[in-house]
């Protein structure tokens, strides 16, 4: 592990909580954000630029009031004019609207598609129900997790 030289080492934070997430405090403040479910690098980038926070900062860094303005941004990026082609659920099967989805959220959402596709009989909720591959990967020698398949030897 690397070291770091701070300038206030006694304002530096080494573990964050933002969004039910623990973020590790040396990484720069971007590639921090995306330990949170849901949140990738360009959204990262993007919320922080919106917060007016300097992108070289580390995460440890960042004071509490640029933390709530972050997090504020990530709950709810339709009111900071975040584009809606940038969100990761766009057109809700229920209600049609647009919305990010992090942590929790995100989990609980897929397992809720996930159970109204097999209740459809779709071929994907059926796949995923089997525990196969969903998006049309060859299942023939890869992706075994665990049966072998190879020559047995005579005796």
């Amino acid at each position: 592990m690397t070291s770091l030289v701070l300038t206030n080492p006694d304002e530096f934070t080494h573990i964050l909580r933002v969004q039910n997430t623990n973020i590790n405090g040396k990484q720069k403040a971007p590639f921090g954000l995306r330990q949170i479910k849901g949140i990738g690098r360009r959204f990262a980038f993007l919320c922080l630029k919106i917060a007016q926070v300097d992108t070289n900062k580390r995460s440890g860094e960042i004071t509490e009031k640029e933390i709530t303005s972050v997090s504020d941004i990530l709950a709810r990026p339709s009111e900071y004019n975040v584009p809606k082609w940038f969100l990761n659920r766009q057109k809700d099967p229920r209600n049609g609207t647009y919305a990010h989805l992090i942590s929790n959220q995100l989990d609980t959402i897929e397992r809720e598609d996930y159970e109204r596709m097999r209740k459809t009989k779709q071929h994907r909720g059926l796949r995923a129900m089997w525990g196969t591959r969903v998006r049309g990967q060859r299942t023939k020698s890869t992706g075994r997790c665990g049966k072998t398949l190879g020559v047995t030897r005579k005796k």
